[in-house]
């Protein structure tokens, strides 16, 4: 199967961090084969979400000087190795919204020229910044800005994709491949379709093999027709943390109570006072990080009744599971396709999404795709922070050794964090407050000690904790000064 990528070619692979839906072993081929032979060189490669487990798998079997020419990426935090690779100018290096992406593989399927959106406007994406580019090498134009019926958009150019690397659970002796014990479907055919549309090769790894007409018709992701290859690896996990839970897949439900509660700290704080602004019959999308425990803190108060969690992977309802398996859902009600997903999305179908944050400046702006020496990239945060009529936005009020603890007073700061998070000027914009406001979006940003919102003026601090001084714990280590409404409260001390 490795012996079918060329070099030169453009290779498009699916997958998700933490081994979900990760065609790893094909993966490795191509890397022992180019590691003996110096072939194939020169790749594009394409990924919409990230994908490995932050070891030396999934994207990181790529990350070899002269492997790979150009990498187009939606996340990029699960291989440290391929972000060395694009910050020491080695190869070059776009960050697209993963959305975007995704559903550009399906217009590229479709033979259509590419996808117009508003997705990506006043943030590093837009040409009038970054246009998505990680370094000084990369200098090709891959975004266009422009006006349709008196409107901007962005306009991003479909590839021509030569390989396509997916994974099943099971594939027919004719191709047919089915997922029925993956934790998502992510855009598994929409991906087959773009490499044949152009002509390509698709290589899918699965877990086992089946005879012909052996699989329901309604259980086939990836049909026979659209497939070139097929690699059966026996012992493919469906994550890095798990060989195989039936609850990710939708086989049978776990009991609520049966999932390990939220350790109390800073992250449940965090969770609990975000888990505030949840309201009934609303469809929450929850992001990657601290923001993942606010569905956990809703399970341990029999809330889950009360709302609808989804994630960009294509999970509707259950319980997104948290930490390097983020991607998977405990009891989800239903599995979609992840372009399905951002269908929806993008249509403005969120109610409520609940995102982390590395930097914040005082116009309201976010970032958290590229901040000093990290390089986490955007995934479907800016197709969801866009598109959503209110975002909240979760972490810590600092980084870098940040101690707290609890007492009858309240929150107690034991030792601060050594990187402010409050900045004069976020390095990346990955949220615009100036656009938001245009857009009337509510917006909320939240940590352990302090929480502002965003009006007209930029940031408004609006709730402190119990315990914490104001100027001594939350102005004085902040890079500007927010406006302080006349009603500051107290945080809600039950959290």
């Amino acid at each position: 199967a490795a012996a079918l990528v060329d070099t030169g070619d453009t290779v498009l692979i699916t997958g998700s961090g933490g081994g979900l839906m990760d065609a790893d072993r094909v993966f490795e081929a191509l890397e022992d084969r180019f590691l003996s032979t110096d072939r194939p060189r020169d790749l594009t490669l394409i990924h919409a979400t990230g994908i490995g487990t932050r070891g030396h798998t999934g994207l990181s079997r790529f990350a070899h000087e002269g492997l790979v020419r150009r990498v187009v990426g939606g996340h990029w935090a699960w291989s440290p190795e391929m972000i060395d690779l694009a910050l020491d100018e080695k190869i070059e290096a776009y960050n697209l919204p993963q959305g975007v992406l995704s559903l550009l593989t399906r217009e590229a399927a479709a033979g259509r020229a590419g996808l117009l959106t508003s997705v990506g406007l006043h943030t590093f994406v837009d040409p009038d910044r970054r246009g998505g580019k990680l370094n000084a090498r990369t200098t090709e134009a891959l975004v266009e800005r422009t006006t349709v019926a008196d409107r901007d958009r962005l306009f991003y150019e479909s590839p021509t994709v030569d390989v396509t690397i997916l994974r099943g659970t099971t594939a027919d002796e004719r191709g047919n491949i089915s997922t029925e014990q993956e934790a998502a479907d992510l855009d598994v055919l929409s991906a087959a379709q773009a490499a044949k549309r152009g002509g390509g090769t698709v290589i899918a790894q699965v877990k086992r093999l089946a005879e012909a007409g052996a699989l329901p018709p309604r259980s086939v992701q990836v049909p026979a027709p659209l497939t070139d290859a097929i690699v059966v690896h026996p012992d493919q996990r469906q994550t890095v943390e798990t060989a195989h839970n039936p609850s990710f897949s939708g086989e049978l439900r776990t009991p609520d109570d049966a999932l390990a509660p939220l350790d109390f700290g800073l992250r449940k704080i965090v969770a609990r006072r975000a888990g505030q602004e949840l309201r009934p019959n609303t469809v929450v999308n929850l992001g990657f990080g601290i923001s993942d425990g606010v569905a956990n803190v809703a399970a341990e108060q029999d809330a889950l009744d009360d709302v609808t969690f989804s994630i960009e992977q294509g999970l509707v309802g259950g319980i997104p599971a948290k930490g390097d398996i983020f991607g998977a859902s405990h009891n989800p009600e239903a599995i979609v396709d992840a372009t399905h997903q951002f269908d929806f999305y993008h249509g403005g179908g969120l109610d409520l999404t609940f995102l982390g944050m590395a930097q914040v400046d005082a116009h309201g702006h976010v970032n958290v795709s590229k901040f000093g020496d990290q390089l986490p990239g955007c995934g479907g945060f800016i197709d969801i922070s866009q598109n959503t009529p209110e975002v909240v936005f979760c972490g810590s009020f600092a980084a870098g050794g940040l101690e707290i603890s609890v007492s009858d007073r309240g929150l107690v700061i034991e030792q601060d964090g050594t990187i402010p998070k409050f900045v004069a000027d976020v390095e990346h914009v990955t949220f615009n407050g100036d656009y938001a406001r245009r857009q009337d979006q509510r917006v909320l940003y939240v940590t352990e000690r302090a929480v502002f919102r965003l009006r007209a003026g930029g940031l408004e601090l609006t709730e402190i904790a119990p315990g914490v001084d104001l100027e001594a714990d939350v102005l004085a280590p902040m890079q500007f000064t927010p406006d302080i409404s006349p009603s500051l409260s107290r945080m809600d001390a039950q959290i």
